[in-house]
């Protein structure tokens, strides 16, 4: 058990309709620390971070945020609250309508952090934190190549130093070079700003770069904490299936013969 954890989750459940997608789910993040979530396509990863955020409702289970029990919230004061965090969602979900530094400050400015007239000059120091230049503040997401977005992307969820950041699977769609620069701009970056980070990806060279500990989410529960030193000899059958990419064990995937 971690000390006056930053994240804390116990008993979390939702479904929808028949389909369990969580299933009592315990989770304890310490201030500071690094988490990734493992598991395949349909695990439960996303929806997990969804009911942290509050897009989605858990069905049952407690959720606190540093002791403070989201439930109790009211709408404005959980609007004030999530404040705090920062989130690169997966293919960076930019706004095709908006260049690039009102794209990177679009927070900054619907919470009036700062006036309109300085928003692009900031923009362009924090894009200078994630490696681009100042001549890409002016561009359409739509000019701009797949590792871009994500750096963009990636400016827009450090704009406000939030304590906390989650990242839905940073690397999806990359060539391994720029997965790779994506992953050192993570690990860089939150170390800087002292975050609290979950992160949910199957690419386990993201997991190998980013992670203090790591989590693996299976049919609804998660089946396997530990050390990311522990990773490799786990113990679990699941988790070393997963990690090594078998098609043989434990987990087993559904396939439509012809």
């Amino acid at each position: 058990m971690t000390e006056n954890p930053k994240i804390k989750l116990q008993g979390v459940a939702k479904r929808f309709g028949r389909k369990i997608v969580l299933d009592g789910v315990d989770l304890e993040v310490a201030k500071g620390q690094s988490l990734v979530v493992i598991g395949g396509s349909g695990s439960g990863k996303s929806v997990l971070l969804k009911c942290i955020l509050g897009i989605l409702r858990p069905d049952h289970g407690l959720m606190e945020i540093d002791g403070t029990d989201l439930s109790t919230l009211s709408r404005s004061e959980r609007q004030a609250f999530m404040g705090r965090f920062g989130m690169l969602f997966q293919g960076a979900a930019l706004f095709d309508s908006l260049p690039v530094w009102e794209n990177v400050t679009f927070g900054l400015l619907a919470a009036k952090m700062i006036p309109r007239r300085e928003a692009r000059d900031r923009a362009v120091e924090i894009l200078s934190r994630v490696g681009l230049a100042a001549d890409v503040a002016d561009l359409n997401p739509a000019e701009l190549s797949g590792g871009m977005q994500k750096r963009v992307g990636l400016a827009r969820a450090i704009a406000a130093n939030p304590e906390i950041i989650f990242f839905d699977e940073p690397t999806t769609g990359l060539d391994p070079i720029m997965a790779d620069v994506i992953n050192d701009l993570i690990a860089e970056r939150t170390r800087e700003l002292g975050a609290t980070t979950i992160t949910i990806t199957h690419d386990m060279s993201s997991v190998r770069k980013i992670a203090d500990r790591v989590t693996m989410l299976y049919k609804g529960k998660l089946i396997w904490t530990g050390d990311k030193a522990d990773l490799d000899h786990s113990g679990n059958a699941y988790v070393d299936q997963f990690i090594h990419g078998r098609a043989e064990g434990p987990i087993r995937m559904e396939v439509l013969k012809a």
